[in-house]
């Protein structure tokens, strides 16, 4: 079997990586098996520190802390792809990336069972009062009692939002002899015995403990207020590892306040500090409620999960820088061919990002006519599109010709070549 072809840049000089936020080492030694430069830091950088670091880099990677704005792009001038090491990707400006020819690559779903396993956890923990007893022992307070202390078993979980992790830990619960329910805005299959709900009140009204696993959209902020509290069980639970922005603090404080909620559990807020340390300070009222577990957005940290998303995040920018696959990116119109053989000595990828307008395609075709083009493919995605091409048997000098033609076409945004 023929092996694939090991394509690399006929203009441009080392591939350079910058990683922030402790990015996991089965990223940093995928990177360097690819003979990549690969800078690592523990932290987020910001601000014109950031923006220094980047005039040099054409991969950066980062976690959930690093903003990377318009600003920095607009400075980031060598810069061909970004990686989010976790599932979320609202910390990069999608659209300003993409407009600059930039794929922007995640993980949605390599850290789900981190997240179903702690929501496992939480739910015993807050049904025995665990973190308060927890509290009062670490201060030299004996206080063994059952009041308002449960079993799991036979109680109701509604868990809003069916995907790969609210469907992991529908599995999860159910083996501990939990009731599932859930609520979802599509149609879906349920796994086991777990049961579908047609509206989020009709899961909140039943529901002894409710999870929320939904992404960050307009539609799901300040999912949860004062409204939706007040319709939950007298007792009840509520449990947020997804989104920030989806519970309202000030209601969920009222509501453990006034005794109607027994506890909850939040590893998510509106507001979280950008680096370690104490600060923490935005919400003293909710430090004071009882029978609240609350976690610095940790969900998904595990060394397993962690390790996951580093493989499969510096895969996908692999693909990209070596081969020019777009498969996978959030932002950016999906593209992939084959791979060119190993003894196709003569052929080059050319890898063209550009507007999204007519007469693009007949453009580059005429530029493309004195070649012979294997295969071709484009795909759009909003005001961008991306065509990546095969040409046989062409020579080092024609390759300059032919990006140099390709470049100063009206519409172009980026264009690379590979062979």
């Amino acid at each position: 079997m023929q092996k694939p072809k090991v394509l690399k840049p006929f203009n441009t000089s080392e591939i350079k990586v910058l990683l922030l936020e402790d990015v996991s080492q089965a990223a940093v030694d995928a990177f360097q098996e690819q003979g990549y430069q690969v800078e690592t830091y523990t932290k987020t950088l910001i601000g014109q520190e950031l923006i220094d670091k980047l005039r040099d880099i054409q991969v950066l990677g980062v976690r959930s802390k690093t903003k990377v704005t318009k600003q920095i792009l607009d400075e980031a001038k060598s810069l061909l792809a970004i990686g989010c090491f976790c599932i979320a990707t609202e910390q990069v400006d999608l659209e300003a990336a993409a407009m600059k020819g930039i794929p922007v690559f995640n993980s949605p779903f390599s850290n789900s069972r981190s997240v179903a396993e702690l929501v496992i956890g939480e739910i015993i923990t807050l049904a025995r009062q665990l973190g308060d007893r927890n509290q009062e022992m670490h201060n030299g307070i004996w206080s063994k009692v059952s009041h308002n202390c449960f079993e799991i078993r036979g109680k109701i979980l509604g868990i809003v939002g069916y995907g790969h992790v609210g469907s992991q830990l529908s599995v999860l619960a159910e083996a501990l002899g939990l009731t599932v329910y859930f609520y979802d805005v599509l149609q879906l299959m349920p796994l086991g015995s777990a049961r579908q709900l047609d509206t989020l009140e009709e899961l909140l009204a039943v529901s002894d403990f409710v999870t929320l696993h939904v992404p960050e959209l307009e539609e799901t902020k300040n999912m949860i207020g004062a409204r939706e509290i007040s319709i939950m069980k007298n007792g009840a639970f509520l449990i947020n590892n997804g989104r920030g922005s989806t519970v309202q603090i000030q209601a969920l404080v009222d509501g453990l306040r006034s005794g109607h909620l027994g506890g909850a559990a939040l590893d998510v807020y509106p507001k979280q500090p950008q680096n370690n340390g104490p600060h923490f300070t935005d919400y003293p009222d909710l430090l004071k409620c009882p029978n609240v577990i609350l976690t610095p957005h940790i969900a998904g940290s595990t060394e397993e999960a962690q390790a996951k998303i580093g493989i499969e995040v510096s895969s996908s920018l692999i693909q990209y820088i070596n081969e020019g696959t777009s498969l996978g990116a959030v932002n950016f119109p999906e593209v992939g061919l084959r791979a060119i053989r190993e003894d196709d000595a003569n052929t080059a990828r050319v890898l063209h990002i550009h507007q999204n307008i007519p007469g693009v395609l007949r453009e580059l075709n005429l530029i493309f006519a004195s070649f012979n083009v294997e295969k071709q493919y484009s795909n759009s995605k909003g005001k961008l599109a991306y065509v990546m091409a095969d040409v046989a048997n062409v020579s080092k000098q024609q390759l300059q010709s032919l990006y140099d033609a390709i470049t100063a076409t009206k519409a172009n945004i980026r264009t690379r070549i590979v062979h």
